[in-house]
């Protein structure tokens, strides 16, 4: 698998792995898992970039209860993500928020995604698809999903330490990371994750083999 080129610096700025991770899996109409993306980042936050992810998590909650036919909810959160959003410059962070802000004023009116379709995302002018993701972006896919679907996130986020540790050690092709790449992308999700579950599992009885070596007796 060839992992795609990462274009910023998540330990310099984090906000944009979460962002991408959040706008592909919005784009791929998992609206309420969208949020799980953000969530983390958003909570660590302040100014606008807090203002930023709020409204964008408000507006996946909003599309996500017009899905669920509870309109009140959907006008609610539309407007209140539309004010979260309000005094942000039409392209902060480079996503398109005056886009954004035009659906959340139709949908507010009439929060049907039939007669109002949900808006597209876009972040450097490009709709985002999991695929596209570098591995930053993949992993924080791979935890929102995982999350949603019930795996365990503890056995995961081991396995993300695992694949990082690798992509250091320049084994971009190792299993940890080819598996979390699948996993963020949908390939047979549950037979991706029980794989990616025994490889950790694995890998944590080596190390502990190993460390144990060196205990004193």
């Amino acid at each position: 698998m060839t992992r795609p080129a990462s274009t910023d610096d998540p330990t310099t700025d984090p906000v944009v792995p979460a962002l991408r991770a959040g706008i592909a899996v919005y784009n791929s109409g998992r609206y309420h898992t969208a949020h799980d993306a953000w969530e983390e980042c958003w909570l660590d936050r302040t100014g606008e970039d807090e203002r930023l992810l709020h409204g964008l998590i408000q507006l996946t909650a909003a599309v996500h209860h017009a899905t669920q036919e509870n309109r009140a909810g959907a006008t609610g959160l539309a407007e209140s993500a539309h004010e979260y959003l309000e005094a942000l410059p039409e392209d902060y962070r480079d996503v398109n928020v005056d886009d954004i802000r035009g659906f959340l004023t139709r949908f507010a009116a009439e929060p049907d995604v039939e007669h109002t379709p949900p808006v597209e995302l876009t972040h450097r002018g490009t709709a985002l698809r999991v695929a596209a993701l570098d591995f930053e972006a993949s992993a924080v896919v791979a935890g929102a999903l995982a999350e949603a679907d019930g795996f365990d996130v503890e056995q995961l986020d081991r396995a993300i330490d695992y694949a990082e540790t690798d992509l250091d050690d320049g084994r971009e092709t190792s299993p940890f990371v080819t598996l979390v790449y699948d996993l963020a992308r949908e390939e047979n999700r549950g037979i991706v994750y029980q794989r990616l579950a025994e490889h950790t599992r694995r890998r944590r009885a080596r190390d502990e083999s190993v460390d144990g070596l060196f205990e004193v007796r």
